[in-house]
Parts: structure tokens; C-alpha cells; sequence
């Protein structure tokens, strides 16, 4: 099907204003300032939680500044890890706060939103060590968080949610924490970056193939990382044992065949996993919910999932 009338329209403006931006001709600290100023021009107010908290966890290689949100209610909480997108080169705690806000309050679930290392100033592994970490400390404290360590779920939207599908991995390798679900939207899983949709959408719907290599090339140190399990899911020589998924894919996105292609080995496997494609739209529509109804249906998707999830 074609684009849908609120996608088309939504592309079409930020091509007019100028906000569709070509980062393979930029260098990572103007692409950040890019975004900074488009996120000040777009970005609304959050929705109120009853508590959020800045602070700074041990890491791998230094502490890892985090955000801790806790809803209305009484403890112990379920509770949400969560990594966000830009590529791991750009994006940060403040660029998804109003999505990780409302699933706070929509879940009823204590969010603590990771502000991992990002590239190209540390290249993998270090973004995937420090959600690693910052997974496990939330598991280990959950407590004093007010959150029930058996109901622990990681979510992450693209390159967010190549991170959110690495960390189970990661967790089930060196056998803890437990992690009761993953939720991945639209999430990168292979760096080889040849798959039909990477080919076929490769220009003309918002993410483009070369920002993927641009983005890529940033991330990893060598093509051997490419295939490496914990920076491409995908590669993983075996997905036994991993948690149940929810993965979100977008028609007119070029990682649509990577996602689907992880839920089917994902499936293979005997995990669990649901795996829906929102038809008719683009990467990043849930965080442009505020525009598209996609966005919107998608995040209650997620909702209602997580629930459901916390509830077994």
C-alpha cells in the first residue's frame, strides 16, 4: 500500500522545513546539534509522572547517567529498562523523556531510561556493555527502587532496540539478570545492510540506507563487528533461551526485513515473539505519535502487551 495521508504529510512538511537531514554529509557532533534544534521545535511537553529522578550508576568504564521515572501508585513496580534510538551516535535521555513518560503512566510500570556511551567516541561494545550494565543494576536494586525484579522487561526503539534485543542476549550468556520480555521497535539487528527493504526504500521515506552505513560506520570498529552477536542479533549462532518479544516493524522502513527476519529466527527458536507491522508508514513513527495515528496504535500495542507481560 502507499504512504499513508498523515505519514505523506508529515514527510512532506519536514522536507519543506528543511528537517529531513542528510547525516552522511555531517560529522556526529553536527548531527546532534541538528537534532537538538529540531527536538526544540518538535518536541512537546511530557506528560507529568509522580517522581523522576536524574542520577549516575556504575558502569564498565565509568558511571552511566540515567533517568528513573515511578508512576502513581504503590511499590513493588514492574519495571522497564529502556535504550533509545539515534543510530547509537545521537539521541539521549531528553530526546525520548515524553515517550518514556507516557509509558510510565501507561504501563504503570518505574521506567529507567539509559544514557549509554555513544559513537563515535566509544564504538562498540560500549553501548551494549553499558545497558548490559545499567539492566543488571536495576535487577540487583530493584528494591530500592520499588520494583519487583521478576517482572524486568528491556525496550528500545531502532538502534535502541538493536540494543534492547542485545542485552537478552548478553543477560542470557553470562546468566543473569533474569529479564522477563523485550519489546523492540523497529530495531536494527544486522550490520551487513542487504536486505531487500534496506535496498528497495533505500531513499525518499525519512531513514535512508546511507545514513544506516553512516551510522554503522560510526558504531563499530571493524567489518568482523558486523556479525558479532551483540552488535547484530541477527548473527547470533543460537536464540534459545531468550525472553518473549514484541518486534515493530514499519512498512516504508529499510530495517522492516531485518526486524521480521529476527522474529521469525526469534520464532525458530521456541521463543515466544509478536511481531506486527504498522503498513503504510515509516521508521521512528512511534515517537511522532503526537502526528500519526500509526504512533499512537503502536504505543498501546506496547502497552497492552508490556501489561500483559508483567501480569504472568
Amino acid at each position: 500500500m502507499p504512504l499513508d495521508q498523515q505519514t505523506k504529510a508529515l514527510i512532506d512538511a519536514m522536507q519543506s522545513a528543511g528537517m529531513v537531514l542528510e547525516f552522511e554529509k555531517m560529522t556526529a557532533p553536527q548531527a546532534r546539534q541538528a537534532m537538538d534544534q529540531m527536538a526544540a521545535v518538535t518536541r512537546g511537553p511530557g506528560e507529568p509522572v509522580a517522581k523522576v529522578e536524574d542520577r549516575s550508576i556504575p558502569g564498565p568504564d565509568g558511571s552511566v547517567p540515567v533517568r528513573i521515572y515511578t508512576p502513581e501508585g504503590s511499590a513493588p513496580f514492574p519495571v522497564m529498562v529502556f535504550f533509545h534510538g539515534g543510530g547509537w551516535v545521537i539521541g539521549n535521555i531528553e530526546s525520548h523523556d515524553a515517550l518514556c513518560r507516557k509509558l510510565t503512566n501507561a504501563i504503570g510500570c518505574v521506567t529507567v531510561s539509559v544514557d549509554y556511551r555513544l559513537a563515535p567516541e566509544s564504538k562498540f561494545p560500549a553501548a551494549a556493555e553499558d545497558c548490559y550494565a545499567a539492566t543488571l543494576w536495576v535487577s540487583e536494586n530493584a528494591a530500592a527502587l520499588g520494583c519487583d525484579p521478576k517482572r524486568l522487561a528491556v525496550c528500545g526503539d531502532s538502534a535502541g532496540g538493536n540494543l534492547a534485543a542485545a542485552v537478552p542476549l548478553m543477560a542470557r550468556d553470562r546468566g543473569k539478570p533474569p529479564i522477563a520480555f523485550q519489546a523492540l521497535l523497529y530495531p536494527c539487528t544486522d550490520g551487513t545492510l542487504e536486505t531487500g527493504s534496506m535496498k528497495e526504500l533505500a531513499e525518499g521515506y525519512f531513514l535512508t540506507r546511507g545514513a544506516m552505513v553512516w551510522f554503522w560506520n560510526h558504531y563499530l570498529r571493524d567489518d568482523q563487528d558486523r556479525t558479532h552477536p551483540y552488535a547484530a542479533p541477527i548473527h547470533a549462532p543460537e536464540l534459545k533461551g531468550l525472553p518473549p518479544a514484541l518486534i515493530i516493524t514499519a512498512e516504508f522502513d529499510p530495517l522492516r526485513d531485518e526486524g521480521e527476519a529476527y522474529a521469525a529466527r526469534l520464532s525458530k527458536a521456541g521463543v515466544p515473539v509478536t511481531c506486527t507491522r504498522y503498513d503504510g508508514t515509516i521508521h521512528g513513527f512511534v515517537s511522532m505519535a503526537d502526528n500519526l495515528d500509526k504512533g499512537k496504535d503502536a504505543i498501546k500495542q506496547v502497552v497492552s502487551t508490556l501489561k500483559a507481560a508483567f501480569r504472568k
